[in-house]
């Protein structure tokens, strides 16, 4: 009844959980008398990576354990042959004497299971050739070399390619095998599913019968020693007949120049065909110099032509082209003029095209966003295509970004209608909650700390509060039913338990978007290890009570609904409304979306309660589950936005009950004052409610005290605190400081890995002070964001050629001092330090964003030139066709064979007829993996193979490189 949530994350950092199974050995084969066994000869593979500028070069060097015992401590040695030089390292100890480098592990990473990676990083400079090492020892141990996948690119069709119902597409691709490996075949995919085989080169195929709609294309290729690579993914659209194609869909063109795109047919014509191209509406400063009348013959029909469009020199705004030919459907491409200087602008919309096009995958049939294009990819969010809050409010931003530069607010009205209709539950699915009784929120029951504890047992027994906003909210809308978001969405429905909205157990056979949850079972419960579930279990899959009794311990169960808010993405998309309006008042159309503004208020009343505990219990010094006093109204309440809240009820209308929770965990990552400021301080964004406006402003004081509460004596912000010491209002350590009564908790929520690593939490909370600090010109702001830019930029390299590292995997020791906020400490015992860094263009795109807004206030020079050169560089280094990515080595994906914890005894199905019982692994209970085209590098990976590597497009990190870019070009071009 209880679920929790999850961030995202990219990558799970610990690397040794397969070696705990030795500690299960009985301690009665100790000792015995017995021969002692003999360790396994150590065996290893090295994977060497570099990044080179001419003059210097990055390394990422990759350490796999090839044998059956753990490795204790490591030490890797290796030769250059030229005159490489070790400027620094990361992710171990480095250090060079003459041509040998030799990195020892750091204290975290020194233990490597078998069949399990690490990985570590340096900087060099050199002159001449770079010739790569040949050989490496681990503690003397000659590795062998790590064989490479094969390269794999897909020739045909071209990206944004359109073809006819009916038309074969030809697909074509080039593969070439690594070491002395040969290609055995290459397979073509639709998505997930394969067309067809070829075994000799060329590799071909022609498909045929494709539906109408977008469609994403990946070749496979295979080599002789069993190692295999999918290409990056080409988008096309299959039309219902011919069309004109027109490339690409957006296009900047500043005042006084003139751009062009491109038209093409889709189809080979019997005679000429005619392509006529004109303003069909908008800005009336832009028109067609050139290329307004176009013929293209049998001959010349796929061959692009040029319209020329220019721009006057004072106009602003975009405007719709079309290009129509007789027997054709038409092609739109939207030209928006620019003011003189700015490029950054044009590369929001450069960018911001290749998202939105259909044929590139980030969307839906129905327009929802996935979390990436690609399919296999586990973190929070366990496959691709499903999404998350987080997708959603990204949309959003992204889509008032777009009204920004374009002055069309169409497109942002219609991302929170998309938001509203899936991902916010309608009546239909929480029908319940006019039984929900406020005096009594909530039945008790513990958080765990292991997944192998669970079920938790219900305690009706511990006094919890009374909710005081519900009440107040009712009066306010009219209504009983919950206006936020719910976490986690099976876009595609992939698991099959259809709970679309409205439609509680339609089952594998329904096509739309479907709810779904995942982590539920405490702090230590990683993705690896989660169950997914439906969010309203009618006990039609799982076991006889769904899967209710593998969360909580109860007599008896009844069908239930339940959701989960992430408060982080419900405050981004009230941080976006507020941008939207700033920038649509400024344009004089502030009223085109005044509409959405009120249901943004509407979505930030009801995020106060991610401003309680859990239980609401009274917040400060809250000790033992039955000792701690229930509140007694806003007493219960940290006024700070916590890992989630959460809300159900019965699906039986006449059962009488339903149920609200809030979380008594807080993240310095999840804080969000410039939502608190809207909707304290502005108008459009007030609350209707009777104290929604006073809580904010309660809030934004708050957060801003916590962010004060929470910085090292570096700079960097750590973890959090909770009013529930391991989710059970345990006694925490004694000297464990507090703030406002709550205790510190280094890594609160969760633990694998530790929810304070990821220097994206850093960015992306640093981002929203920076921008409420331009806004307001706090100075309690200017405070925390002077000394956390100072250690930012100290930990920042950019090098010659643009190409970037910043920090990744962060490091923490000591406690701050508790708080007083008459007097608040140094925090002189708290420290951080970078653990190893990362080229990552989401999280660089963030910390830009953050750059930037604080020095267009502070005018900082050392920020504003590190913004430009994080978005010169990814803009320059970075880009591919679906958007700008780089390449990543995923060697937690040797998780796949985790296992999930089921009870002995406790057996069941999911939708698609996987057994889950106690033998289940996180991918037996998720096999449609294995018909992924990217499923064979797992399938090596964990025969001993190289880590597998990959280039995401996540939908999130996307938006924030458009989003960065017109930011830049607003505050700092």
């Amino acid at each position: 009844m209880h679920p929790a949530h999850r961030p995202r994350r990219r990558t799970a950092r610990r690397l040794w959980t397969a070696a705990l199974a030795a500690l299960a050995l009985p301690l009665t084969m100790l000792g015995t008398g017995s021969t002692p066994a003999q360790a396994a000869a150590l065996q290893c593979s090295v994977d060497y990576r570099t990044n080179d500028w001419g003059s210097g070069f990055t390394a990422e060097l990759t350490l796999t354990n090839r044998g059956a015992d753990a490795i204790d401590g490591w030490t890797l040695t290796y030769d250059y042959a030229g005159d490489q030089k070790l400027t620094n390292g990361w992710n171990g100890t480095w250090s060079q004497s003459g041509k040998t480098v030799t990195v020892k592990n750091a204290a975290y990473n020194a233990r490597v299971a078998a069949g399990a990676a690490v990985t570590t990083g340096g900087q060099f400079t050199y002159s001449g050739t770079n010739t790569a090492p040949t050989s490496f020892a681990v503690n003397g141990t000659t590795c062998a070399g790590a064989h490479q996948p094969p390269i794999t690119v897909l020739t045909s069709p071209e990206p944004g390619s359109v073809y006819s119902q009916g038309e074969a597409v030809p697909l074509a691709a080039t593969a070439a095998a690594a070491d002395d490996a040969t290609i055995s075949k290459v397979e073509f995919y639709d998505d997930t599913t394969l067309l067809g085989t070829d075994t000799s080169a060329p590799y071909t195929y022609s498909a045929s019968g494709l539906t109408v709609g977008s469609h994403s294309l990946v070749a496979k290729a295979y080599d002789s020693m069993g190692a295999s690579a999918a290409s990056t993914p080409v988008g096309i659209t299959v039309a219902s007949g011919p069309t004109v194609v027109a490339t690409p869909g957006q296009l900047g063109i500043q005042q006084g120049e003139s751009g062009s795109y491109e038209v093409k047919l889709s189809k080979q014509p019997t005679a000429n065909v005619t392509v006529t191209t004109a303003r069909a509406s908008g800005n009336t400063g832009l028109s067609v110099s050139a290329g307004a009348s176009l013929t293209f013959t049998p001959a010349n029909w796929d061959t692009a032509q040029e319209v020329n469009v220019a721009a006057d020199a004072s106009g602003t705004g975009s405007a719709v082209f079309e290009s129509t030919a007789p027997g054709h459907g038409k092609a739109t491409v939207t030209v928006t003029q620019l003011a003189a200087a700015k490029d950054y602008d044009a590369r929001f919309l450069e960018l911001y095209g290749k998202i939105t096009d259909p044929a590139n995958g980030y969307f839906s049939p129905e327009g929802i966003p996935y979390h990436s294009v690609e399919t296999l990819i586990v973190e929070a969010p366990d496959h691709g295509h499903e999404t998350t809050s987080e997708a959603y409010s990204y949309l959003l931003w992204l889509q008032a970004m777009y009204g920004k530069v374009t002055g069309d607010w169409d497109r942002f009205n219609n991302a929170w209608e998309i938001m509203e209709t899936y991902m916010i539950p309608t009546h239909a699915d929480q029908p319940t909650n006019s039984s929900y009784n406020a005096s009594e929120p909530a039945t008790y029951a513990p958080e765990l700390d292991t997944p192998n504890e669970y079920p938790a047992p219900l305690d009706g027994t511990v006094s919890v509060g009374p909710d005081p906003i519900a009440g107040e909210l009712r009066s306010a809308y009219g209504t009983d039913d919950v206006y936020g978001m719910h976490w986690l969405q099976d876009v595609d429905n992939t698991y099959g338990y259809g709970n679309s909205p409205g439609n509680c157990e339609a089952g594998p056979s329904d096509t739309g978007p479907s709810y779904i949850n995942t982590f539920q079972r405490g702090a230590q419960e990683s993705v690896w290890e989660t169950v997914p579930q439906p969010t309203c279990d009618a006990f039609k899959y799982g076991g006889p009570n769904g899967y209710l009794d593998l969360f909580t311990g109860d007599a008896s169960y009844a069908k239930q609904w339940k959701f989960t808010n992430a408060p982080d993405a419900d405050a981004r998309a009230v941080q976006a409304a507020y941008w939207a309006d700033v920038w649509a008042e400024e344009q004089g159309k502030g009223e085109e979306i005044a509409g959405t503004l009120d249901k943004a208020a509407k979505m930030g009343d009801y995020l106060r309660y991610a401003m309680y505990d859990k239980y609401f219990k009274k917040v400060g010094n809250c000790v033992g589950p039955s000792s701690c006093p229930a509140g007694t109204g806003k007493d219960s309440s940290h006024y700070l936005l916590s890992w989630y809240y959460a809300w159900g009820g019965a699906v039986d209308t006449s059962a009488g009950w339903a149920w609200r929770i809030g979380s008594s965990h807080t993240h310095g990552g999840y804080q969000n004052p410039l939502a608190a400021y809207a909707l304290s301080t502005y108008d459009d964004l007030k609350p209707k409610s009777a104290t929604g406006a006073a809580d904010w402003a309660e809030s934004l004081d708050r957060q801003i005290e916590f962010y004060r509460w929470l910085q090292s004596d570096e700079g960097a912000i750590a973890g959090g605190a909770t009013n529930s010491w391991a989710g059970r209002y345990a006694t925490p350590p004694a000297g464990t400081p507090t703030f406002y009564g709550m205790y510190y908790d280094e890594k609160p929520v969760y633990h694998d890995p530790p929810s304070n690593q990821w220097f994206g939490f850093q960015a992306w909370s640093m981002e929203r002070v920076a921008e409420y600090y331009q806004q307001s010109g706090d100075a309690r702001a200017k405070e925390v964001l002077d000394k956390w830019v100072d250690w930012a930029l100290s930990e920042t390299t950019v090098n010659p050629d643009g190409t970037f590292l910043i920090p990744s995997t962060l490091k923490w020791s000591g406690q701050p001092d508790s708080w007083n906020a008459s007097s608040p400490g140094a925090n002189a015992g708290l420290h951080v330090s970078v653990a190893d860094y990362t080229n990552d263009v989401g999280v660089a795109a963030a910390y830009a964003k953050t750059l930037t807004y604080y020095a267009d206030r502070s005018g900082d020079s050392e920020a504003a030139s590190t913004a430009k050169a994080l978005l010169d560089g990814m803009w320059e280094n970075n880009q591919t066709a679906l958007g700008v990515a780089v390449p990543e080595t995923r060697a937690d994906y040797n998780r796949f064979d985790d296992p999930v914890y089921v009870p002995e005894g406790w057996t069941g199905t999911m939708p698609n007829g996987d057994t889950i019982d106690a033998s289940s692994t996180f991918s037996s209970i998720r096999s449609f993996y294995q018909d992924d085209p990217a499923w064979s590098q797992i399938e090596s990976y964990l025969a001993g193979g190289a880590a597998p590597t990959f280039t995401y497009h996540r939908f999130w990190a996307q938006a924030d490189i458009a989003l960065a870019m017109g930011s830049y070009a607003e505050l700092l071009e």
